[in-house]
């Protein structure tokens, strides 16, 4: 669209008055130019070129309204000022209605040609601003496609890197229960397995990530199920046959999920080992929600503090409990009231800023 001589298409088998037009729209800027019937003005059209046009209602052959509805079917059709002599509003609320951006009524005199001016001039504005607008939507929709597609490869990415990183993780597991059972020494090969317990821990959040639908939570329920199933098939004969979970639906950070895992496998290899010393003994793990406090425990119905202490052990549990459970904002609590062993932990749904997590040597 030219901003400095607009050209105009004036169609009107009227041969003087287009001549009026012509000569009065030249004096404001214009270059017009003249079709004497439907046909070859919509010919003209075709060309390209043309800014505005100016359309009489009648004329042989086509008439106005039927030009009208063909120059709405062209692709970024340019604005249409409706001209006639008829007094009739019924025709002008007709044209308005069939897509023309403005109204005039004409005489042969060409008195007219001066709201011609500014009836043209406010359908070029029109359709300056419809442009300016249009262009605007398709950015924010090229913008939104660009969005969603750096997002879905984003997604894409994030679950190639949680899925390679929980086979590898998987694969560390793997090579440390390899190692404790080629070990002859048991310190060796406890270690080993509370290594091995660990890091299938993380690893499971890494695969809860790959198969869900949303890479920024894990719920809490079913990662905790299939991680006591991984403690149930790792364990040594049918000491876990009673390991049991109830837990209710809970969403959270992969983060918070990693801290619960150690936490819960930490606590519950330490009631294998220690808790139920002539034999298997029930293990429960328990998680609760009320609105956005959360509530862990892991109980046992064994010797309880009557239990032995262990020489061969560090301690080593005990402080990564400590400090998974100061990522979670919180403290591991004894619960006085039980017979056997059950801790407790409370802490929040939502992520909160824990103090830097260390776990002394």
């Amino acid at each position: 669209m030219s901003l400095d001589n607009p050209r105009l298409l004036y169609v009107d088998d009227d041969e003087a008055l287009a001549r009026l037009v012509s000569r009065g729209l030249a004096r404001q800027g214009f270059d017009v130019v003249h079709a004497n019937n439907g046909e070859a003005g919509l010919a003209r059209i075709a060309e390209g070129g043309i800014d505005v046009i100016a359309l009489d209602q009648y004329m042989p052959g086509l008439d106005g309204l039927e030009i009208l509805e063909r120059i709405r079917a062209i692709p970024n059709a340019p604005p249409v000022v409706f001209v006639t002599a008829s007094q009739d509003s019924k025709i002008a609320v007709t044209a308005l209605k069939a897509g023309a951006d403005d109204y005039l009524v004409k005489d042969t005199q060409g008195d007219f040609i001066p709201l011609l001016h500014v009836a043209v001039e406010g359908a070029l504005r029109q359709a300056r601003v419809r442009k300016a607008r249009d262009d605007a939507e398709a950015e924010v929709h090229a913008s939104r496609d660009r969005y969603a597609a750096l997002a879905a490869e984003r997604e894409v990415l994030l679950r190639e890197v949680n899925h390679r990183v929980g086979n590898s993780l998987q694969i560390i597991a793997s090579l440390l229960h390899l190692q404790a059972n080629s070990s002859t020494q048991e310190d060796v090969k406890a270690a080993l397995s509370n290594a091995m317990g660990r890091v299938a821990a993380v690893a499971q959040v890494h695969r809860r990530l790959y198969t869900s639908q949303d890479l920024n939570s894990v719920m809490l329920n079913q990662y905790l199920e299939a991680l006591l199933e991984d403690l149930r098939r790792s364990a040594e004969g049918n000491r876990m046959s009673r390991l049991t979970l109830k837990a209710e639906p809970v969403e959270i950070d992969p983060d918070r999920a990693v801290a619960i895992g150690i936490i819960v496998n930490e606590l519950v290899m330490n009631a294998v080992k220690y808790a139920y010393p002539d034999g298997p003994g029930a293990i429960q793990v328990e998680l609760t929600a009320e609105g956005d406090d959360l509530e862990l425990s892991i109980a046992d119905n064994g010797v309880g503090l009557n239990v032995k202490s262990d020489p061969r052990s560090t301690g080593m549990g005990q402080r990564i409990v400590g400090a998974m459970a100061a990522k979670l904002c919180t403290e591991a609590e004894r619960d006085p009231n039980h017979d056997g062993t059950r801790v407790v932990l409370k802490f929040k749904r939502v992520n909160q800023k824990p103090a830097p997590t260390t776990i002394a040597s």
